[in-house]
């Protein structure tokens, strides 16, 4: 199964942010969207780097409140490992517990296209395994 499934279900919609904003105002975005990373991207559609609430957690835990003033890319990761709609699945997975991150930006062409979080791999993993389940009785009872 390939990144782009679940694209496919959860769609391409992507919270971006630009470099230059407050790490108050991404903290304000979070909140409000319910989600725990936001991308950094600038006009181009290009990724310049991830924020996720653990960045913001520690940039407060080192300068206090003071740190909301700061711009994102002061913040943020910007050595972001991405993937690309045809990469496997178990492939993210990899990346994501030895990088010990929860959201990968869906890089298409140079472009962002969309973002899958550790909860969308485990959702579709789960519906996976259940699919399989179903398929294994209807097997035995056929048989």
């Amino acid at each position: 199964m390939t990144v782009s499934r679940i694209l496919s279900t959860k769609g391409r919609d992507v919270v971006t942010i630009q470099p230059h904003r407050t790490l108050g105002e991404a903290a304000k975005l979070l909140g409000e969207r319910r989600i725990g990373a936001v991308v950094v991207s600038g006009s181009d559609g290009a990724v310049h780097g991830i924020l996720s609430e653990r960045d913001i957690v520690r940039a407060l835990g080192k300068a206090g409140s003071a740190a909301l003033d700061d711009a994102v890319s002061r913040h943020m990761t910007a050595e972001v490992i991405t993937c690309a709609p045809d990469t496997m699945i178990v492939d993210v997975m990899e990346d994501m517990t030895s990088g010990r991150f929860r959201h990968m930006p869906v890089v298409e062409g140079g472009r962002l296209a969309g973002i899958i979080s550790i909860g969308d791999v485990v959702k579709h993993r789960l519906n996976e395994m259940q699919h399989e389940t179903q398929a294994l009785r209807e097997y035995i009872t056929a048989g």
